[in-house]
């Protein structure tokens, strides 16, 4: 019987689903048909696979060829799907054996002079064939990255006629490796040395990069804001391995795709204030992944945040809670993992310098009531800390003696310990922990719970708002490590609430 089954993968989100390529050749009228909802660029794979063959110096069937792509109710887009048409079509032929074939699974683009083309979002695919238990054949270009999942399982060819030696056994494809350099994310974002003055904004960015919490830091322009905000990613833990995984099959889904000198870098993402709902939380056909997606297991920093469509702010609620986000269409529903941390900066007033030691403000308190009003309640609820950044005076700068700076790598060793208190009490951060287990984790001396209850009918405090007040006392408990959640914890958390409905003061 002149039938070929091959295997390959469709792309859905992060996710690879198996696509069975069945191939058949039967007597009737000459014609190229591909069923099973192919788009445009798969259409056209009758052209690219049918030159290919012919300039390779492969027979090309004079018979009725239809080639379906089952499931036939899952999309399928791109290139990937030539070369497993081309083996299906040369082995419903007789030019090479059908048995090898069900051990494998195939990827790639075929260029007309049968030489194989990088083919997007081939991790995802790599993951899913090792899981299926069968080797995976790649374009030479995607073999770093596909590597990262199982080495010994894969192998890559620059040409159609390369495959075929491999499954006739004539000239056996070598196995692939990747080697990636160490992270070296101090290069990258600098020291945080770098930053004069400023103990306080540093300290919450300690006790933020510790508990993984949100951050927003207020304060007239020229203050370090955006400074400190890039030096986050210096003073972070290193991901797992498994989570650099995670971060490189969202990348390799992307526009811009995976870079192997970005492997095991924690995701560093500043949107401009200009970019739209869908920019932020992904979204088009196919889905792709928005910025927030990107961030994965990493920082979104957004600056001028009042700047930002309220619209577009308010998206990033539901996401701050569950970690992922859902695109829903009438067709589909793609679901993209989504647990960032979030960074934020903005200007205390319209004009930005109230507070500055240098120009006086004008704005009016309707003014500032109204630009502050851009960031809605909830979200702000959202936000563990909101931090005042002061403009220091001239002579920190001007003067000649060297104030003594604690380096990047000095705090980030800080980090590390109070991070591994949490997960060996836990198994996760504090900013994750669920009110379950705050009640648990979280113990609270007296006069700590008075503290925080006095706080709470005084500043009229949301539940969402008690919550994370525990939690960055915690963290901060941590980062003494301290069992329990003293007075003093409790009193620097609140102090790190400066953007609340009621602006607290001094208790």
């Amino acid at each position: 019987m002149a039938l070929a089954i091959v295997y390959s993968r469709a792309a859905s989100g992060i996710h690879a689903p198996l696509v069975t390529v069945e191939v058949h050749l039967s007597p009737g009228v000459v014609g190229f048909n591909i069923v099973g909802l192919p788009e445009v660029a798969v259409k056209e794979s009758r052209d690219r696979v049918r030159s290919a063959l012919l300039n390779t110096h492969f027979e090309f069937p004079i018979r009725r060829i239809t080639v379906n792509l089952a499931p036939a109710d899952l999309p399928k887009e791109g290139g990937r799907f030539d070369l497993p048409i081309a083996l299906g079509i040369l082995a419903a032929s007789g030019q090479i054996p059908k048995n090898i074939l069900a051990e494998y699974e195939f990827v790639g683009e075929l260029a007309l002079t049968g030489d194989l083309r990088s083919v997007r979002a081939v991790l995802p695919i790599a993951l899913a064939a090792y899981h299926a238990g069968r080797h995976l054949i790649v374009p030479y270009e995607n073999v770093q990255e596909a590597a990262l999942v199982c080495p010994s399982k894969l192998f890559s060819a620059t040409h159609l006629l390369d495959v075929c030696a491999h499954l006739t056994g004539k000239k056996l494809l070598a196995g692939s490796s990747a080697h990636y350099p160490e992270r070296s994310q101090l290069n990258q974002c600098g020291d945080i040395a770098e930053v004069k003055g400023q103990a306080h904004a540093k300290r919450a960015l300690e006790i933020a990069a510790t508990g993984q919490h949100s951050l927003l830091l207020i304060g007239p322009p020229g203050t370090g804001k955006t400074m400190l905000a890039s030096r986050l990613p210096s003073i972070l833990p290193d991901i797992s391995d498994e989570e650099a995984l995670e971060v490189a099959a969202i990348t390799s889904i992307s526009s811009g795709g995976f870079k192997s000198e970005n492997w095991r870098q924690i995701p560093f993402r500043s949107p401009h204030h200009t970019s739209s709902s869908i920019a932020l939380v992904g979204g088009g056909r196919p889905p792709k992944p928005g910025e927030i997606s990107l961030a994965h297991r990493g920082v979104l920093f957004l600056d001028e945040l009042p700047e930002f469509s309220r619209h577009v702010l308010d998206c990033l609620r539901e996401p701050l809670e569950s970690g992922c986000i859902t695109i829903s269409r009438a067709a589909f529903q793609t679901i993209f993992p989504a647990r960032f941390q979030l960074l934020a900066a903005m200007n205390p007033c319209p004009c930005g310098y109230a507070g500055s030691l240098t120009r006086d403000c004008h704005c009016s308190n309707e003014q500032i009531n109204r630009y502050r009003g851009k960031i809605s309640g909830p979200l702000l609820d959202r936000i563990d800390m909101q931090v005042e950044v002061s403009q220091l005076p001239a002579d920190v700068f001007t003067q000649g003696k060297k104030e003594s700076l604690e380096s990047s790598n000095f705090i980030r060793n800080r980090v590390m310990i109070g991070r591994q208190y949490q997960l060996a009490r836990q198994n996760k951060s504090n900013s994750a922990l669920s009110i379950a287990e705050m009640d648990r984790f979280c113990v609270m001396q007296q006069l700590a719970q008075d503290l925080l209850q006095q706080a709470m009918i005084k500043f009229n405090l949301s539940a969402r708002v008690y919550h994370r007040i525990i939690q960055v006392a915690r963290t901060i408990a941590d980062i003494e490590q301290h069992s329990c959640i003293a007075q003093a914890h409790i009193a620097e958390a609140l102090n790190y609430r400066c953007l609340d409905r009621v602006r607290m003061v001094s208790l």
